[in-house]
């Protein structure tokens, strides 16, 4: 039987959920502080601010949704990519996506 040796996919998908999930909280608290003062009716109103805030929320429910996609994908990969591998299949695995 072949040695295993860890499998530089999986630990490539860690990283990348590692890197993007601070970029993911950032990306929410960057939206929802100016959400919130926008939707506190104290920072413009009218009906072209009702147009503006309603476009906004859909935006904010677009990106919240976008997010939530990204890292459900990330994890389900993770979750379907085994932690070790054959030497060989590590080989052919960090051919095929560029692996250090």
């Amino acid at each position: 039987m072949a040695a295993l040796v860890s499998n530089p996919l999986h630990e490539a998908l860690r990283n990348a959920l590692r890197v993007v999930e601070p970029m993911i909280g950032e990306i929410d608290s960057d939206i929802e502080t100016p959400y919130r003062q926008f939707q506190s009716g104290t920072v413009w109103t009218g009906p072209t601010a009702k147009l503006f805030g309603d476009q906004f929320a859909q935006l904010r429910s677009r990106v919240r949704a976008s997010e939530e996609r990204i890292v459900g994908e990330l994890r389900a990969e993770l979750g379907r990519t085994p932690i070790e591998v054959t030497e060989e299949e590590a080989a052919q695995i960090k051919r095929r996506y560029g692996l250090p």
